[in-house]
Parts: structure tokens; C-alpha cells; sequence
């Protein structure tokens, strides 16, 4: 199909597709710089990557590893629309709705196009690098050229069929809160790789065997595993794979034709469900998503914390942080448990993702900052506000923190540790909350709603001075605690008295954090003006 101008489809939207590139970098030199330092990082890992692949020739088990890296590549292609729907414009079909394009033709443009980018060369690179490390003559190297086409047509046709099936969830609010999510994937992924590479130091690559035995017959991997069995002269074994991954393939841009036709002729029900004019359904929705209020306390401390709870739920910047926290807090101490280097004091580290949560308070409130500071009259309406904040954050920091300890605990069979580890973890939290009230007042700073920077350009120095002083404070604040643990196991009676530990750290954590609230509440009285400023800059 062409154009009315005579020029090819395929042509115009891959030429769309470097001028959205090309664009993009104009908008500035923040965005321009990080697009090329992350091109470069990412083509110096991939031609790392391909002298390391070339280098497992003769192997006796490199055809396990590149198979495997075949698949975690189609894995990763089929869930990077997903995490990161606003990484290519083009992901998005409904922006051409309006255009008189047929689904045959614009799949094949969208195909084109979407082999254009530092993802698609990154594949490449990859793919070439794997049936590199088994391909054995010249039958062997002849199956590897259309073996590396067939499994990035599959890795890239993977990520528009998902795209195209999911685009309503993805450009939705529901979809934007999905990509928070991206920051727990990626962390949870470094720690899987990393448990990963070590197991496999220890034990060597034979331990992908099985793993390999099953994926070489799923596509994309099939591709890379029909290049071994040329290799290994199992000629009718490899034409079933690529077979397989033809069929795949085909399978792909039918779901994915379907799911472009279907998108623009088909209404957008999310918009016809919201104009309908009985809304019994947004009315009942609305009321079971508040009905937990109803647990919280009277008066202003439930006001307040359930407004803090909704902001961990609603806010992009604020849940994106909690998600953080939430996954390293858990990542580091269990990860480390399960690789047989850890402490069970590592499970305070929950206690101290957690409470970072504390500090800059004010600054998720942004300019809409000034109606909480029309309702504090003086030192008691600040102390009430805050220390609902506080309470709030207690209700998810310290059950999680609890725990973390309990299966960091359980990973490395040290019960008798339990009390005096929750107490510690009490008490470093209690400290946190104290020190975070206390700096939300004395430095607060903006964290601008659009984009990824959490701290506007000129106060980065006080999110520096905020967290971190608040952070080292803390941990000063809790010498005492840490000296008391530290007597207990230097003396005879560890295993019968390191249970006081327990209440002991709870009651210290309490006391740490009513202290803070009583001193930041003057100064959050005094201060308001100058709080609101410093968070409406974003």
C-alpha cells in the first residue's frame, strides 16, 4: 500500500520514527545527554557481551547459556511494553486511527519501524554473539543468518502484539501505575542475575542444562538451538525449530493485525463507561475504596493519615518511592540470606528504606501545600498534622518490618536472634520517624510532577542535607541500642536476657519519635511560609 504521494507506508513510518527520535533529543541537553550515555553504556555492555559469547566457542556448555539468553531476551521484549509504555512513541497505535491505513500494510510499516532504536541493535548484537559461540561449519553459519532475522522479527513482533492488546490498560492511569512498578522489576532482576552468576561460578554452566533442554524448543530460543542442531548435524531437529519459530512468528502478527483492526474501528469502552449516565458504578467503587477509612481515628490524626495513605496509593512520585523501598528493603536482606552471605542485622535495613519515607513530608504536597497550612494555627495543629503523617507510615513500615525480620530470620535459622533484631529494626525506625519530622520542617524541597527527577534543579542540596543528615542522625540516635546488643553478646548472658532487647527498642523507638514530633511542631508552626515556597517550586 502506499501513500498518496506514491511513497511506501513502511517508508513514511520509519522515517516518523527517527524523526521522534530526533525531536525527542532537542527538547534539551538534559535529555540529549542521557539518551547518548545511555546508548553508550548500553552498546559497550553489548559489544562486552559478544567478545564474551565468541570466546564460549567449544564450550561444552554454551549452547545451554545461549539458549537460555535467547529466551530471557524474548522475556524481556515482551514485558518491556508493559514497564515502560512511554519508551517508544510508536508503541501506541491509536495515534494513527485517524489515518485511512489497513492493519496488513501498517503492520508491516510498525514491524519496520520498530527495529529502528538501541534496543533492536542491542538484540542484534546479542543474537549474533550466541550462534556465533555454536555454529560449526558452513551449513551451521548459513542457519545462523536466518536464525538471528527469525528471532528478532520474534522479539520485536513479541512487544507489539503485547503493546497492541494492552495499549488501553497502558495509556490509562492504571497503566502509568504499572510502570512504577518498573523500579521493582529491575531490582529484583539485578538480584536474580547476580544470585544467578554466582551459583553458576561455583558449579559451572552445566547447571542450565535442563533448563536449555526445554526452552531450545520455544521461540525465540528455538531459533538459537536450531543453529546447534545444524551444528550437530541434527538436521530434521532444527528444521522443526525453525519451523516452530515461523510459526510463531505468523502466530504473532495475526494477534497483533487483530488487535490494531479491532483498536481503530472499535470504540473506547473506558470512555463510553464513564459517559454513562448512571454512575451507581463509579459511586460504589468509590465508596469501597474509602471504606477502610472508617478504621482510622476521629479527628484530624484520620484526616490526615488517611490522606497520606491516599497519596501512597494515587501519587506517581510518592508510590514510585514506596515501591523502592519497599522492594530493596526485602531484596537485601533475603537475597543475602539465600546466597549464604548475610546477618540477620541486615533485616534492619527494611526499617531503614522505610523510614526515609519520613523526611520531606511536606514536599508530596507540592503548592497544594498551603491549604494544610490554612488549618495549623500553632505549635498543636502542626504536631497533630505530623504526627498522623507519622502514624500513617506505621501502618505499612512496621508490620513490613516485622516482616522482613521474621523471613530474613527463618532463612538463616537464627531464632534466638529474632527479639533483639526486631528491636533493633523498632528503634532505628522510631529514630527515623523523629529525624524525618524534624528535617521536613527545617529542609523542605519540591519533587516536580513531570519527569523522573525527584528533586527540582537548585535544591539538591537540601534533599542531600534532608535525607542523609536526617539518616546519619538516626543512626547516632540509636547508639544506645546498638552499645546495649552489642554488652549483651560481649557478656555470658546473650541467649537469656537479648529478648529485653525487644521492648526495649520498641519503648526507645516510641520515645525517639514523640521526641522528634514535640520539635519539629514548633518549627513547622514557624516556619510555614517558607515551607510553602520551598515546595511550590516544582
Amino acid at each position: 500500500m502506499s501513500g498518496t504521494s506514491g511513497t511506501p507506508v513502511t517508508a513514511v513510518v520509519v522515517r516518523l520514527k527517527l524523526s521522534l527520535l530526533r525531536n525527542g533529543l532537542r527538547q534539551s541537553g538534559g535529555r540529549r545527554a542521557a539518551y547518548v550515555a545511555s546508548a553508550v553504556v548500553a552498546l559497550v555492555f553489548a559489544a562486552l557481551q559478544l567478545i564474551g559469547l565468541i570466546a564460549l566457542r567449544g564450550h561444552a556448555h554454551a549452547d545451554a547459556l545461549v539458549v537460555l539468553l535467547a529466551a530471557v531476551l524474548g522475556l524481556g521484549w515482551a514485558v518491556m511494553p508493559l514497564f515502560f509504555p512511554g519508551g517508544d512513541e510508536t508503541l501506541d497505535p491509536t495515534r494513527l486511527v485517524m489515518l485511512p491505513l489497513r492493519p496488513r500494510p501498517l503492520v508491516r510499516a510498525l514491524l519496520a519501524a520498530s527495529l529502528v532504536g538501541i534496543g533492536p541493535l542491542f538484540t542484534l548484537l546479542m543474537l549474533v554473539g550466541s550462534v556465533i559461540a555454536v555454529a560449526h561449519g558452513a551449513a551451521a553459519y548459513a542457519v545462523s543468518v536466518v536464525a538471528v532475522v527469525l528471532a528478532l522479527l520474534l522479539c520485536v513482533a513479541l512487544a507489539r502484539a503485547v503493546a497492541a492488546a494492552n495499549i488501553r490498560l497502558l495509556t490509562s492511569r492504571r497503566g502509568r501505575d504499572l510502570a512504577v512498578l518498573s523500579g521493582l522489576v529491575i531490582a529484583v532482576g539485578a538480584q536474580v542475575v547476580n544470585f544467578g552468576a554466582q551459583r553458576l561460578g561455583s558449579a559451572g554452566l552445566g547447571q542450565l542444562d535442563p533448563a536449555a533442554d526445554v526452552l531450545r524448543w520455544v521461540p525465540p530460543a528455538a531459533a538459537v538451538g536450531a543453529v546447534h542442531a545444524v551444528s550437530d548435524e541434527a538436521y530434521g531437529q532444527a528444521a522443526a525449530q525453525l519451523l516452530l519459530c515461523v510459526a510463531a512468528l505468523v502466530a504473532l502478527v495475526r494477534v497483533w493485525a487483530r488487535s490494531l483492526e479491532r483498536l481503530m474501528t472499535a470504540p473506547d469502552g473506558s470512555t463510553l463507561h464513564a459517559a454513562e449516565p448512571d454512575g451507581r458504578a463509579r459511586d460504589a467503587s468509590r465508596g469501597a475504596s474509602h471504606g477502610w477509612e472508617r478504621l482510622l481515628p476521629a479527628g484530624r490524626t484520620g484526616t490526615v493519615m488517611g490522606r497520606s495513605l491516599r497519596y501512597i496509593w494515587r501519587d506517581p512520585k510518592t508510590k514510585a518511592a514506596w515501591v523502592t523501598s519497599l522492594a530493596i528493603g526485602v531484596i537485601v536482606p533475603v537475597f543475602n540470606a539465600v546466597q549464604g552471605t548475610g546477618s540477620v542485622y541486615f533485616a534492619c535495613f527494611a526499617a531503614g528504606m522505610l523510614g526515609i519515607q519520613m523526611y520531606n513530608q511536606f514536599g508530596q504536597d507540592t503548592s497544594a501545600f498551603w491549604m494544610v497550612a490554612m488549618t495549623i494555627s500553632g505549635a498543636r495543629d502542626a504536631y497533630v498534622e505530623l504526627r498522623g503523617r507519622a502514624l500513617a507510615l506505621l501502618v505499612v513500615t512496621l508490620p513490613y518490618a516485622a516482616l522482613v525480620t521474621v523471613l530474613t530470620t527463618a532463612l538463616l535459622g537464627t531464632w534466638e536472634r529474632l527479639p533483639e533484631v526486631l528491636g533493633l529494626s523498632f528503634a532505628l525506625l522510631g529514630a527515623m520517624l523523629g529525624t524525618g519530622a524534624w528535617t521536613s520542617a527545617r529542609f523542605p524541597y519540591s519533587i516536580p510532577q513531570e519527569g523522573h527527577k525527584n528533586v527540582v534543579p537548585g535544591q539538591v542540596g537540601l534533599a542531600w542535607m534532608s535525607i542523609f543528615g536526617g539518616m546519619v542522625a538516626a543512626a547516632l540516635l540509636c547508639a544506645p541500642v546498638i552499645v546495649l546488643t552489642v554488652w549483651l553478646h560481649a557478656g555470658p548472658g546473650a541467649d537469656a536476657y537479648g529478648w529485653l532487647l525487644l521492648p526495649a527498642g520498641l519503648v526507645y523507638g516510641a520515645a525517639l519519635t514523640l521526641l522528634g514530633l514535640r520539635l519539629a511542631a514548633p518549627r513547622t508552626a514557624a516556619r510555614l511560609p517558607e515551607i510553602l515556597s520551598a515546595v511550590s517550586k516544582g
